[in-house]
């Protein structure tokens, strides 16, 4: 199998996490007889210094050329002054929209090693931690209408509209409801719906679509409440979907019940099998450049990609079984180090993973 793959490394540790990524790639590939070819695009804060914009039509043509989409990460300070059009966060909204991605996929799964390093009281945890946040990622408050207003009186007023039609909401829980079906068959659909008349809609739509899979539990659950059940009890939950907004503060806080940001991939999909793969975190600039970030939500997120766009399963496993079985080996990067781990680089930690999908 040949793919093509467009690759925007970003800022930050975005290159540094996105050649580690790429090396697990290229070893996969050399095993199963596969081969990935890769073009560097711009986008985020390193597309501003070099053209102006943070998305250039170039980077949207190339993306949309390809069979996949491969993300480090983008921002930092150095763009944080700049209007909000032309950050760089706009440009990971441009590409979203342009590429028609409306469903963001996250797991937030609690690896054996690592649940030290979780801050829930192992009471808690020991239930396990294995659940999936499906988020519409196109719509609601992110890409509705907004406005500045001054009145005569010089009172300045700010609004941003959070607005979903129905097909936008059945198409996403869908989505949520096929993926319980492979997984344990349990759907939190998440909204606001004692306040707001886009979850009151929402929360309609939800109820239609679960109709039509009565093989699956099915719950409504209030935002604050889910907020609240993450911490208390989060072995409850298997898939839980949810509009955009919620679910990017939500998804952040699943994934740090797990013990790190740095272990977390993402998937964003849409109609097709053309994807974007990112890690969950940012562009962490205090440490670019040091060698010192975990490329371990980079490398799942290939594995993400190998799974959903590319439908190698059994390539995607050998990725996740390779970082696991480093992680059972007790090495480290700095941000999940523990005492008596071995640290090591972000590059090491790359070989290690290659190494042992060799073996």
């Amino acid at each position: 199998m040949e793919k093509n793959i467009a690759v925007i490394k970003g800022d930050g540790i975005g290159p540094e996490i996105v050649t580690e990524a790429l090396k697990v790639l290229d070893t996969v590939g050399e095993k199963y007889g596969h081969k990935f070819h890769y073009t560097d695009v711009l986008m985020g804060g390193c597309a501003i210094d070099a053209t102006g914009v943070p998305l250039p039509q170039e980077t949207v043509d190339i993306c949309l050329a390809s069979d996949s989409v491969f993300l480090g990460a983008v921002g930092g300070p150095k763009w944080d002054t700049l209007p909000g059009n032309l950050r760089p966060e706009a440009g990971l909204l441009g590409i979203r929209g342009a590429l028609k991605l409306f469903a963001n996929i996250r797991p937030a799964k609690l690896i054996p090693a690592l649940a030290g390093a979780c801050p829930l009281k192992e009471e808690i945890t020991k239930n396990g931690l294995d659940l999936v946040i499906v988020r519409e990622l196109i719509g609601g408050a992110y890409f509705g209408k907004r406005s500045t207003t001054v009145d005569e009186n010089g009172v300045k007023t700010a609004a941003d509209t959070m607005a979903y039609s129905d097909y936008e909401v059945e198409r996403i829980c869908r989505v949520a409801f096929e993926m319980a079906r492979k997984r344990r068959k349990k759907v939190h659909s998440v909204d606001k719906a004692n306040v707001l008349d886009s979850s009151r809609l929402w929360r309609e739509i939800a109820h239609k679509v679960a109709a039509e899979y009565p093989d699956v539990e099915f719950q409504d659950i209030l935002v604050d409440n889910t907020a609240m059940q993450l911490v208390r009890n989060p072995s409850q939950f298997d898939v839980i979907v949810t509009e955009n907004l919620f679910g990017d503060i939500l998804s952040d806080e699943a994934s740090m019940i797990t013990g790190s940001l740095g272990m977390i991939p993402s998937a964003s999909l849409g109609a097709t099998a053309l994807g974007l793969y990112e890690p969950i975190h940012g562009s962490a600039p205090d440490i670019a450049g040091q060698n010192k970030a975990n490329p371990i939500a980079t490398i799942l997120s290939a594995a993400m990609m190998l799974r959903y766009s590319f439908n190698l399963g059994k390539e995607a496993d050998e990725i996740e079984l390779a970082v696991n079985s480093v992680m059972d080996a007790g090495y480290r990067t700095g941000d999940i180090m523990s005492e008596g781990m071995k640290l090591c680089s972000c590059t090491e930690m790359g070989d290690l993973i290659a190494a042992k999908i060799r073996t």
